[in-house]
């Protein structure tokens, strides 16, 4: 049986304190932290690389999510997976060689996911997806936080999960992008099992915040 994974974002957190929030959240039950590397390339926004992710994996032993959101993601696999990365999820729309991206995560010895724009079709994942460990399908346009949901990407992720279960296989699906504790049911009966969260979760009452989160997650079953 697929695990129910929350994992809040950090680029929502304070990062005056970031290790208080990050405690915040680990302690009340989160078991992956999402970290979303941009280059000002692939998206608009620039956020933060290496020195912030090797900072923090001195503060947890929580599965660190990065999420690679640059052009040429090849070019810092390695270096990401040194620096404390337990898993690295690419774009497909970033990389003109996504297999061999993904063999290269996997020869670091982390999981390897595909993340997926909105608007590009899941035929971008025929040829992958016996070889990945998580698919990310983003549920708003990638590069800043605090948009809304884009309701089509229910169909989306539930046609990822049908195709996925006729294969055989049990990947993880992860969804990013306006979630909040209203839709958790949603997506979860579409297939989603990894809900990644921000602004939902870092804020006041970051532990509150969680626990609610991880509440209708472990009360779910798929």
């Amino acid at each position: 049986m697929r695990k129910n994974i929350l994992a809040p974002s950090i680029l929502s957190a304070d990062f005056c304190h970031l290790e208080q929030d990050i405690a915040q959240t680990v302690d009340a039950g989160a078991q992956y932290l999402h970290i979303d590397v941009m280059d000002g390339m692939f998206v608009p926004s620039i956020s933060f690389g290496m020195p912030v992710i090797e900072s923090i994996r001195k503060c947890t032993d929580c599965f660190f999510d990065v999420h690679l959101m640059v052009e040429q993601p090849e070019r810092y696999i390695e270096r990401f997976a040194q620096c404390g990365a337990d898993g690295i999820t690419v774009h497909a729309e970033a990389t003109k060689h996504l297999h061999r991206a993904i063999q290269q995560i996997h020869a670091c010895g982390v999981k390897a996911g595909v993340a997926l724009n909105p608007a590009t079709p899941l035929s971008a994942l025929d040829h992958v997806l016996e070889d990945v460990d998580m698919i990310l399908i983003m549920t708003v346009n990638p590069g800043f936080g605090g948009q809304k949901y884009i309701p089509q990407m229910t169909e989306k992720i539930r046609t990822l999960r049908q195709r996925l279960t006729q294969m055989g296989l049990e990947t993880d699906i992860q969804v990013d992008g306006g979630i909040k504790t209203d839709m958790v049911r949603s997506v979860l009966e579409a297939g989603a099992n990894i809900c990644v969260a921000g602004s939902a979760v870092f804020g006041e009452d970051i532990t509150g915040r969680t626990k609610a989160f991880m509440e209708i997650l472990k009360e779910y079953r798929q």
